[in-house]
This record gives C-alpha cells, structure tokens and sequence, in this order.
C-alpha cells in the first residue's frame, strides 16, 4: 500500500521519539543507602564511584546515594532493599547480619589486633563471604574498613567494672550481639544507629563504641568526651547489590564496573586508615581525653565472654574457626620471621 506524505511524516516523528525512550529503557538506576555521613570519606568516596560507573558504561548505569541515615538504620535499609525501595547499600558488617551473619566473625571484639592481621585473614576469607551473601541473593562490590573501634563515654571509665556502670549503645536488630555485651558485664541498650546521637543528648546511652572518624565526622565525641585507648575490634564493610538489579547490567560492564569498586574499596582503606589517626589528633585538640585501660586481667576475660557468644550465637561456628586460624596462622608467621 502506497503511504501517503502524511504518514510519511508521522512514522518518522515516531523514529525519533522510539530511540531516547528504548536509551532510556537501557538504563539501570541504582539506589543506594548508607549511614555514612554527608560529606565524610566513605560518601565522598562512594560518589565517586558512581560518577566513575557513569563514565565506564556510557551513562547506562548511574547511581543515587542517599547518605546520613536518611533511609534509616543499616537493618531498615536490607528491608527496604527486600521490598525495591532501595537497590543497594554500603553497610558494616552489623547490617549484613540481616543478610548472612558469616562476616561478623572478623569483627569478633578482641580477635583481630591489626591491619596487618586483618588483610591476611580477610584476602583469604573473602571468597567464602561473598558466597553466602550471594546465596541470599546479594553481590558485594567491594568491602572497606570502617576502623577499628575504641569506646567512647561520657566519664571516665578505665575498667570493665566502671563500664558497668553505664549504658552502652547497642545496635538494633541484633539480639545475639546484645548478649555478647552483657556477657562482658556491660548494659547495652538497644537503638537506631540514627538515634545514636539524640541518645547521647537525652542521656539514654553514655558509652558508645564506634571507630575515632565515625566520632569525629558525626561530632558525637562532644557529649562522649572520653575515650578508651583500646583496640576493642575492628569494624569493617561492604557494598552490596541485589543480584537481580546487579544482573540486569550487561556482564561486560559489570566487570568494569567490578574493578573501579574495588579500586574505591581500596581507597577507603587507604584514607580511614589515615583518618582515623588524624581524628584522634583533632578530636584531643578539641578536648577529647584519653584514657589507658586498667585490669587486663578484667578486659581478657571480658573479650573472652564475648568470643564465646559470637562464636556460638552470633557467626557460624565453623566460620569463627576459620577466621581465628588464619589469625593464629599469621601470628605464627610473624613469630617465625
């Protein structure tokens, strides 16, 4: 059949519109949460990244991060993830409890005494991970370190017996680590890590356990005046994506974008590392005052009764082993040197 001008025209103004709405379609959007602070490293880093995926796949996968706890807590953000709200989030391993508990394990108080510790324990675990976080249908990107924790309080607190004294911040959503601290003699209370804050203000909580930038970048060492000059544990992280938004990129972008992840993981390392050495720096400025632990004795068997409930209610146990010989394996390395 003959077209006539007309439909001619039309089918061609059709043309132009069809292709920009099928580039459209292309597009994979990516929502991601974090708790991390505006502006912090972790933020920063993060927004990099997805300025860098932009550029690596062409604007077909662009990321939006919505960062400071504006989704909620990390446990509020898996849910969201689980309804579609979200897609993604950089999360410490307490969130990824609401996916798997296995990544806990390395974070266990008292069992990881440095980075050098943690790098060889963590480059050889890493597989095993990421394996059960995939089996609940998510991928991580790359993991980074939050830092290693040291405790924070409102007085000045030396021993666990002063501790005891106090009411200490406990993450939601996570009943058996609750355990872990009364097993040290602590009273935790459970909050929203976006409470944590406001707690402090209101006098709900005076102890707080977190790395010296997340002190600092969060301004909470303002109330929390004393820190104790202790390696309590390390907290460390990830970024994950549900598998099916993550599979819905092409595999040969997804391998690019693979490697720039785990080059900003690498970053974040590199910087908080660094960080958290110069918080403590600004924070006694500010007048931050630090405190050396009294009691070893109390404290070895406070990580103890701790160790114990991870390594049987928190992590699997086969996992906690595994994490601990590797530890052992490294310390008997450096022995041997």
């Amino acid at each position: 059949m003959r077209r006539t001008p007309l439909a001619l025209a039309a089918a061609a103004a059709l043309s132009l519109v069809a292709t920009p709405v099928r580039a459209q379609q292309d597009v994979v959007k990516i929502k991601l949460g974090t708790v991390a602070p505006q502006g912090s490293t972790w933020h920063t880093i993060l927004q990099e990244m997805g300025t860098r995926w932009a550029e690596a796949s062409n604007g077909k996968v662009q990321l939006k991060i919505y960062a400071g706890g504006t989704q909620g807590g990390e446990g509020e953000m898996i849910r969201k993830i689980g309804i579609g709200q979200l897609h993604a989030a950089a999360i410490t391993t307490v969130g990824m409890k609401e996916i798997t508990p296995e990544p806990q394990a390395e974070d266990t108080p008292g069992l990881i005494a440095s980075y050098a510790e943690f790098d060889y324990v963590h480059s050889r675990m890493q597989p095993e991970l990421e394996a059960a976080l995939e089996k609940h249908g998510y991928v991580a990107i790359n993991w980074a370190d939050v830092g290693f924790v040291n405790i924070f309080s409102t007085e000045p607190y030396q021993t666990p017996a002063d501790f005891a004294k106090g009411k200490v911040f406990a993450w939601n959503g996570d009943p058996a680590s609750e355990e872990a601290w009364k097993a040290a003699g602590f009273n935790p209370v459970v909050l929203s890590s976006t409470d944590l804050i406001t707690s402090l203000q209101t006098k709900m909580i005076n102890i707080v356990s977190e790395p010296p930038l997340y002190a600092y970048t969060s301004g909470f060492y303002d109330r929390a005046h004393y820190m104790l000059n202790i390696k309590w544990g390390l907290l460390t992280g990830a970024t994950v994506v549900k598998k099916d938004v993550w599979e819905k990129i092409p595999a040969d972008v997804r391998a690019k974008l693979l490697v720039i992840a785990a080059e900003q993981g690498a970053k974040v390392d590199a910087d908080v590392r660094k960080q958290n050495e110069e918080s403590l720096v600004q924070m006694k400025a500010k007048g931050l005052t630090i405190l050396e632990p009294k009691d070893e004795a109390a404290w070895n068997n406070a990580y103890a009764k701790i160790q114990e409930v991870v390594r049987t209610k928190v992590v699997p146990t086969a996992t906690y082993d595994k994490v601990k010989a590797l530890r052992d394996e490294y310390r008997a390395k450096q022995h041997a040197k």
